[in-house]
């Protein structure tokens, strides 16, 4: 059997990320290159014209129209760190080439930091992965599948009833010879026609042709502009639909991922983030080597948040 390109790709060596993000400089200007691509603008004014202030951890950009100073990290998630450089671009090397993830506990391991702090670091990392899926649509041919995360509560209510399971919308985009390009996995309110059209309304290009199985809300889809055609499968075995493949191989993963790297999750509340965070891996798993690079601009693009923001329940919608 052949060897798939994707798996077997080189990637990022750890003696690779090493010499390139060994030191506070080496991070701080691959930082600078992530937020400024085209050389310093100033957040106040937009001003080009800047001088360097020195003396601090970090160096100061001091723009010469307006006297405002910010520093690489001011105005982005990792605003008002006191972790070292070094320490970020380590958590970014890490959850990117964990093709399955990486939970809190084994980060705060690898990184010599406490449970807590890889906690916040971990769940800053995810939300800036996850806003960036978010504002991906997916377009073309499509396919589209139903599921729950989670388990069911002793005592409580079973199957799609209980509790503690959460319903997400699995969607693939696949390129003419069916093979799968982008991935969107988001927890939805329900499996109601309006959660279904307000889902795709947001997530799918007018245009698209999306395939499904049987459920009846996801003829709702064509509320968006999209075609749809379902096949409804009969409860028969995901080897026995093999237009299904590529949807039940990523839920599949998903699902191995989850639970094989996570012991104690709380689907209700943190979802979205840990979801976005395997999509955006998925979705970049032909660039394996720029990952770290990948996840940084990111990080730049994500605003200022508090560990309060991060613990607030999720709103699914």
């Amino acid at each position: 059997m052949a060897r798939s390109g994707i798996q077997f790709q080189k990637g990022l060596s750890l003696p690779e990320f090493q010499k390139l993000y060994s030191t506070e400089e080496q991070c701080e200007l691959a930082l600078e290159k992530a937020r400024w691509p085209d050389g310093f603008r100033c957040p106040r004014c937009d001003g080009e014209q800047h001088g360097l202030v020195y003396g601090r951890r970090l160096k100061r950009y001091q723009c010469r129209s307006c006297g405002h100073q910010a520093t690489v990290t001011a105005g982005t998630i990792m605003q008002a760190t006191k972790l070292p450089l070094t320490t970020w671009f380590l958590a970014f090397y890490l959850i990117g080439q964990a093709k399955t993830g990486i939970s809190s506990l084994e980060l705060s391991r690898h990184l010599g930091v406490n449970y807590d702090t890889a906690w916040l670091l971990h769940n800053k990392i995810l939300r800036a992965l996850s806003e960036r899926e978010e504002a991906c649509v997916l377009r073309g041919k499509i396919q589209l599948d139903d599921a729950y995360l989670g388990g069911e509560r002793p005592g409580g209510k079973a199957g799609r009833g209980s509790e503690n399971k959460i319903p997400i919308v699995a969607a693939l985009s696949l390129n003419e010879a069916g093979h799968p390009i982008h991935a969107k996995i988001t927890p939805v309110l329900g499996f109601s026609s309006e959660a279904i059209a307000t889902w795709a309304a947001q997530n799918l290009a007018p245009g698209s042709s999306v395939l499904s199985d049987g459920l009846a809300c996801f003829r709702s889809v064509t509320c968006a502009g999209c075609s749809h055609e379902a096949s409804v499968t009969g409860g028969k075995h995901p080897n026995e639909l093999p237009q299904f493949r590529w949807i039940n191989t990523l839920l599949g993963n998903l699902k191995t991922s989850l639970s094989g790297t996570f012991h104690a999750f709380d689907f209700d509340k943190y979802a979205r983030r840990y979801l976005g965070g395997f999509c955006f891996r998925f979705n970049r798993r032909f660039v394996m080597e720029a990952m770290t690079e990948r996840i940084a601009d990111a990080v730049c693009c994500c605003m200022p948040c508090t560990e309060r923001d991060l613990r607030v329940a999720e709103f699914y919608g």
